[in-house]
């Protein structure tokens, strides 16, 4: 309860300006005149004035608030490293059982993750603020912070907290750690493929015990394991590497790990390079001149990725007409350079209606065949040549076709429809037009028989038929399109077809592009979720195993999504490199940041947070020392500015904040008490003026 005094004016201040500077000029007149009962008079003045002015007594009822209490617990993935765990649960146990003792604190505790912008933080300063933010400054007692240490938003001054009270830092882990890990220097974010790369990397030794005595780093890229090197700790050390694919990447670097190690999880790095291809060279031959010659050259003239080298064969050696040999091509056709000396420069080789006429010796087909088994792609985009006598087929490339002629040429009308197989395959899976029965596609008009198949037939023509076979041979790929129609499609005849998707799909797929593999396994993560995406053209593929970066391995089951994609969502509560297998497959991916901040520095320490405890007269200090339990500090209230920091003790600030719920007025001038005071000021000045 509190007593004040305040006014409450009977009429505004100006009307009592009017009537009180009279009296006061009045009342200096007497006295300076020294007139009998001036003092009287003047004293009967002010009270009339007092009177206007209604003074008041004012009694308060308040209660007083509470001093918020901030119990800031560190839940980053860092404070999971050994007995830190333990440590903290203790501590904030312990801790609210010491402030239950207090009633004059309110405790709130405020569990801190790792989160940030850009990078994977220990924001302990943040979930303070966030915690805080409805509690006005003067009404905070202070912070008591369980954490390791590493803390990466510790302000630069205590003004940057918003309140003056003391932060105290309670420290987990133990002073004697040990800790090695591995830093990436330099990586490059994008990088040709097939052509080496260096990467930059170093070996760091913090903590008791720290030396310079080589560690073993292996790297791996992609999950396979492609070189040893020695490195010494503290020395940039240099790693050549050579992207096999376009696309995503994985290069992890793993140093040996040391029992003495507090963690090994920072042992390893990452780096994320996206594959970029060189222009894909592509070799057509054009044979027999027909009406679709073309679609093949403004097909791949038109994708930027591809550098295409045309030559049709206009007139065959046999055809005798006189003209002189150096006037029938402008440029001679280089078949050795071609077909011997370069054969291994071009990705993909198509032959389109192209026929045995003596262009091409009968040893170049088998270096054409080997080409092929060595990793190199043919596409045979046949016509009625194929089932003549000159077949291509009656070479030594029938041993990698995926399947022969019969000699026959089915010249009925037909709509060209996915298999079953085609359905899932990523050539044909999705084409525009094919979840209609019959496609919704133009008729094609011609197609070759062809005996028993190899590979997987993705596309049927006329009952059933096969239209479009693709095969492996070797190392290499081969297709097979029986039918010289697909112009059609892409006139526009009868509508048309999808004749870019299909096609681009094809020759992308015969050079081995990674998003058109058969057999699949994708990991991606969004946000907090990995997304496992399992391709196949066979059945249910079973769920996949997951391995954390902490090592633990988890079963995913998969569902079926769209024809050929099984597809499974996991919660990743951790940061770092996920491995996911499934069947032969295996896949990468990257949770969070790249080499997250959280685990760059692993080792506790008392250091960072002690400029900003000093600044707010607070203290860090180590729950456990080297061996033993956690010991945690008393928690005693001190008020103002007062010290907060004992040998055993730590101080937190009560406020002097209350809550009003009441007020009572009581008049001075109003009642009996008012009228006794003016009576005896008039009757005062009547009895002096009487003597």
């Amino acid at each position: 309860m509190t007593w004040s005094i305040d006014v409450s004016p009977f009429f505004p201040w100006t009307v009592i300006a009017i009537l009180a500077v009279p009296a006061v000029l009045l009342a200096l007149a007497l006295l300076a005149a020294r007139m009998r009962g001036a003092v009287v008079r003047s004293l009967a003045l002010a009270a009339l004035v007092l009177a206007l002015l209604n003074p008041v007594i004012l009694r308060e009822e308040r209660d007083p608030l509470k001093s918020v209490v901030a119990v800031v617990v560190d839940r980053s993935q860092s404070q999971t490293i050994g007995e830190r765990t333990a440590q903290t649960d203790a501590a904030v146990e312990e801790i609210r059982r010491n402030l239950a003792a207090f009633p004059q604190f309110e405790v709130r505790t405020i569990d801190a993750r790792s989160g940030g912008e850009g990078d994977a933080t220990t924001a302990l300063f943040g979930a303070l603020r966030d915690g805080l933010r409805d509690v006005s400054p003067a009404r905070v007692g202070g912070a008591i912070m369980v954490t390791d240490g590493q803390v990466h938003d510790i302000p630069e001054n205590a003004g940057a907290l918003g309140f003056d009270a003391p932060v105290h830092a309670l420290v987990t882990g133990r002073p004697n750690e040990f800790d090695r890990r591995l830093d990436l220097v330099t990586a490059p974010r994008f990088a040709l493929v097939d052509q080496p790369q260096t990467l930059t990397f170093r070996v760091v030794e913090e903590g008791e015990g720290a030396s310079t005595n080589p560690v073993e780093v292996q790297v791996f890229l992609n999950g396979d394991l492609v070189e040893r090197r020695n490195a010494v700790p503290g020395q940039d050390t240099n790693v050549q590497i050579t992207l096999p694919r376009a696309g995503k990447n994985i290069v992890e670097l793993s140093a040996a790990r040391e029992t003495r190690e507090i963690t090994p999880v920072n042992n390893r790095a990452i780096a994320v390079i996206d594959g970029i291809r060189e222009n894909l060279r592509v070799l057509l031959v054009s044979g027999e001149p027909h009406a679709g010659e073309r679609t093949w050259r403004n097909l791949l003239k038109s994708d930027a990725a591809v550098d295409l080298v045309h030559f049709t064969i206009l007139r065959p050696p046999e055809k005798q007409d006189g003209t002189p040999i150096n006037e029938l091509s402008l440029i001679a056709f280089p078949t050795r350079e071609l077909f011997v000396e370069k054969i291994e420069d071009f990705d993909l080789i198509i032959f389109d209606r192209y026929q045995r006429r003596g262009v091409l010796p009968t040893l170049y087909y088998d270096y054409i065949a080997q080409y092929v088994q060595n990793g190199g792609a043919m596409l045979i985009a046949s016509g009625p040549e194929y089932a003549g006598p000159d077949s291509v087929a009656n070479s030594p490339l029938s041993a990698i076709l995926p399947a022969l002629p019969t000699g026959e040429v089915d010249q009925r009308a037909f709509r060209p429809t996915l298999s079953e197989l085609g359905r899932k395959h990523p050539v044909t899976r999705d084409l525009p037009g094919a979840g209609a029965t019959p496609p919704d596609w133009s008729p094609w008009f011609r197609s070759i028989d062809v005996g028993e198949t190899r590979g997987e037939t993705v596309m049927t023509g006329p009952d059933g038929k096969p239209l479009l076979v693709l095969d492996r041979a070797g190392e290499g790929r081969v297709a097979l399109l029986l039918s010289d129609q697909g112009w059609l499609w892409s006139r526009g005849f009868e509508g048309g077809g999808p004749h870019v998707p299909l096609f681009r799909r094809l020759a992308h797929w015969l050079m081995k592009e990674p998003q058109l593999e058969e057999e699949a396994l994708d990991a991606e993560a969004l946000g907090t979720d990995l997304t496992v995406t399992r391709h196949t053209i066979g059945d249910d593929p079973g769920p996949a195993t997951v391995v954390t970066p902490s090592g633990r391995a988890l079963q995913l089951p998969l569902t079926q999504g769209a024809a050929g994609e099984w597809r499974g969502t996991l919660n990743a509560d951790e940061l770092g490199l996920y491995q996911v297998a499934n069947g032969d497959l295996r896949a990468l991916a990257n949770v969070g940041p790249v080499n997250p901040r959280e685990y760059r520095e692993a080792i506790s320490t008392t250091q960072k947070l002690q400029p900003i405890a000093d600044a707010t007269r607070g203290s860090t200090r180590r729950l456990a020392e080297a061996t033993g339990g956690v010991s945690v500090p008393r928690i005693v209230p001190v008020s103002g500015r007062a010290d907060a920091d004992g040998r055993d003790w730590i101080g937190l600030k009560t406020t002097e904040e209350s809550v009003l719920r009441g007020v009572d007025r009581t008049p001075l001038f109003a009642g009996f008490l008012g009228l006794a005071v003016l009576l005896l000021a008039l009757s005062a000045t009547w009895y002096r003026e009487g003597r």
